[in-house]
């Protein structure tokens, strides 16, 4: 049993392989959490974690029980107004304007497995992986209302799953005015918070500092998680590292806006709380009505962030992602849109397509501009039929050629966005989101539909279900590349305007639902001018996402390591550009643009048609041996062993199930002259094998690898023996096979 319940102490115990997650009923009939970390065995009762002593100047919940203090107990799910004056998990406001809930402890129920939740992506268990959810029910007798609280364990990751459903029994309304999915209260604050901030281009940057009295932590309110913030974040101690140390992980199975929050409070409890950013939502109860939150996950391991950073990859490929596509290896590709950008027709398409069909490559996508009357970004967002100019047999005609080459066809699609010069607009301007009498702001001259009204939804599953039938698609990239401006709902009332953003995420997720149910053998990637929507309530319905619109190398290290602590491999869309790069002006070296490429879904964003004879043979070779390897770099258990947050070099690995297959690249900068002798130490292998590396004469067993290292030969020497043009961003790879 991975959930037990003692009675004499009224505890709940809830084991996964190596971790515990303890808490109780109070004698106020309130939660309080008694421990979470390293798994301890199963007592009736944990005095030694629950002793409490009275603080001066401090409320207690009864003169007769002073050491009840709720400003100082570590709660389960927390409330203001009755005596602890940290932030709240939740907060409701009552028909009379009062805002103080008293939810008491009931009962509670275990199921086997975990059921998805409707309407909202969330985790679910279809493989019988030993999953048990635990539902708390706790109700407020005064104004009729329950709460439940949902923890789904997955004993083999590690991984807990939680949510809470709100369910109004009165004959009033109630407002909520935040509901948090989850919330964990530490007994300390000696802990570092790890977020990973950034900007367009620039996504998942990692940022580490010490926990301090107060607030801090991340979110968004563009209504999506964003390029500038992302909803993973972990909590380490201060000496933890890749490989040792204690440490936590959070994430939000969630696409919109967010919050990420960490309280320190005066006696150095730590509350972490994470959930739909407070800011700009609430939402109306009516009566017989409930709210369901998102589900956040939350991870811990005593054994580093590798460490972390695997049981959580491996939880998505098993209970996130699509099982249709978990295990399924992902095509190459090669996309248009930096080779052609809106300059394209049907002929000049096919010479990249031939080229791509002789380099080895499996699929084509057909990037922006092939519909309305698209030759920039002014116009046609919203007319999802073909440009006769462009296509003037149909698209069709241009997909069975793809097809009859036995490569896949993929398309870039935005159905959230409209342009007002298109035809929808003209028939539609109500569609589109704007607030009555102010300013309409553009962004990249376009502007968001209302994803709240059913009959915008119903359009758009019409004109694309109608596209991925006739064109028989094998791949849609779902771009979305502005956030929303002038938020309000025409057909909301004003006491429900707060409720749009999380309505409009539930009508992208409604959308996405559709077609996938109409569609199943056709993958989905998301987009969101790169990394702005890169969350796990997108991968729940694609399963790869567009890591960054930044495909510099030298750029990507960055992105794909930071990516990395949250995420699999397999999600990361990951391709090699033209150089000079269109973003940062850089040129790198072809072999280095994808050896970066390589740890992820590989595939190239330029026009293989300009590429020299000698660059044809690479890229042929390249998708040879990514293909030959495609496994190991989509699926294969990752480690972190050098990071360029750190310095010049960045160096990372993957390593199969039986350790007998591993690859590491190694990337460095900028040369270094008279440079100190070199060596990389590997990580992952079995200590007691024997291997070969790129096929060399010399034996090593894994501990010496792994411990001593392996030597790096002078990177000017390299370069002249592969006749480099520069010794700058330079890379290596290493293939090591056991013998």
């Amino acid at each position: 049993m991975m959930i037990e319940y003692s009675k004499e102490s009224q505890t709940f115990q809830l084991q996964t392989d190596n971790t515990s997650y303890i808490f109780q009923v109070l004698a106020n009939g309130d939660l309080g959490q008694v421990y979470y970390g390293r798994k301890i065995h199963l007592k009736s009762n944990y005095h030694n974690l629950t002793t409490r002593e009275i603080k001066d100047a401090t409320v207690s919940w009864k003169v007769d029980q002073p050491d009840i203090q709720p400003d100082v107990l570590k709660h389960e799910y927390s409330v203001l107004g009755s005596g602890d004056f940290r932030f709240p998990a939740f907060q409701l406001t009552f028909a009379n304007g009062s805002r103080v809930s008293e939810f008491k402890y009931v009962d509670y129920e275990i199921n086997t497995g975990k059921q998805r939740l409707p309407g909202m992506p969330s985790t679910f268990d279809d493989t019988n992986d030993d999953v048990q959810t635990l539902t708390i029910n706790l109700t407020d007798q005064l104004v009729g209302m329950d709460l439940q609280l949902h923890y789904s364990i997955f004993p083999h990751q590690d991984v807990i799953a939680r949510s809470a459903t709100f369910i109004n029994h009165s004959n009033d309304q109630v407002v909520i005015d935040h509901a948090f999915s989850t919330e964990v209260d530490l007994p300390d604050a000696n802990y570092d918070l790890i977020e990973f901030p950034g900007a367009w281009a620039r996504e998942r940057q990692l940022n580490r500092a010490a926990l301090r009295l107060g607030y801090q932590g991340s979110g968004s309110l563009r209504n999506a998680t964003s390029h500038q913030a992302n909803p993973f974040m972990m909590i380490a101690r201060h000496d933890t590292s890749e490989d040792f140390g204690e440490v936590y992980g959070f994430n939000l199975v969630y696409s919109g806006n967010f919050l990420n929050q960490v309280e320190v409070d005066q006696f150095q409890t730590t509350r972490i709380l994470v959930g739909i950013n407070p800011t700009e939502f609430a939402w109306n109860l009516g009566p017989g009505s409930q709210f369901q939150t998102p589900e956040a996950i939350q991870s811990y391991s005593n054994q580093g962030m590798n460490q972390l950073s695997q049981q959580l990859s491996d939880f998505y490929q098993d209970h996130i992602v699509n099982p249709r596509f978990s295990q399924q290896p992902r095509p190459t590709l090669v996309n248009n849109w930096e080779g052609t950008y809106f300059d394209f027709n049907e002929d000049k398409l096919m010479t990249i397509v031939n080229a791509a069909h002789k380099a080895g490559i499996e699929m084509f996508v057909l990037d922006d501009g092939w519909f309305g009357e698209r030759n920039d970004d002014t116009t046609s967002l919203g007319d999802w039929f073909v440009d006769k100019n462009k296509f003037p047999n149909g698209i069709e005609h241009f997909v069975n050629q793809v097809h009859g080459l036995g490569m896949k066809f993929g398309l870039w699609v935005e159905p959230e966005m409209i342009s007002k010069q298109s035809h929808l607009y003209e028939q539609h301007p109500e569609w589109m989101i704007q607030t009555p009498g102010r300013h309409q702001t553009p962004g990249r001259n376009q502007f968001v539909l209302d994803m709240t009204r059913p009959e915008v939804v119903d359009y758009l599953f019409k004109v694309l279900n109608q596209i991925i039938t006739d064109t028989k698609l094998d791949y849609i990239k779902w771009d979305m590349n502005r956030y929303i401006t002038e938020m309000y709902g025409i057909d909301l009332p004003a006491n429900q305007q707060l409720e749009m953003g999380h309505r409009y995420i539930l009508g992208v997720y409604d959308l996405y639902d559709r077609l996938i149910k109409s569609n199943p053998d056709v993958l989905f990637e998301s987009c969101a001018s790169g990394g702005g929507r890169f969350d796990l309530g997108m991968m729940y319905y694609a399963p790869q996402a567009w890591t960054s619109d930044d495909i510099d190398a030298a750029e990507r290290m960055k992105i794909q390591y930071g990516t990395s602590y949250g995420y699999s491999l397999s999600m990361m869309g990951s391709h090699v550009s033209a150089v000079p790069n269109d973003i940062t002006g850089r040129t790198i070296e072809l072999s280095t643009r994808a050896r970066v490429a390589y740890f992820g879904d590989f595939g190239y964003e330029l026009d293989l048609a300009k590429l020299s004879d000698d660059e044809l043979k690479q890229v042929a070779w390249q998708v040879e041996f990514y293909k030959r390897y495609r496994r190991l770099f989509q699926f294969g258990k990752f480690y972190r062993i050098e990071s360029p947050f750190a310095g010049n070099v960045t160096s990372w690995q993957v390593v199969n199930d039986d350790q007998s297959l591993a690859i590491a690249g190694r990337y460095q900068l900028m040369n270094e002259p008279n440079s100190p002798y070199l060596r990389i130490k590997f990580k992952g292998l079995h200590p007691d094998k024997q291997y070969r590396i790129n096929d060399s004469e010399e034996i090593f067993y894994g501990d010496e690898l792994m411990n001593a290292g392996y030597f790096i030969p002078n990177i000017l020497k390299t370069m002249k023996e592969q006749r480099l043009r520069t010794a700058d961003f330079s890379s290596q790879l290493f293939v090591i096979k056991a013998i």
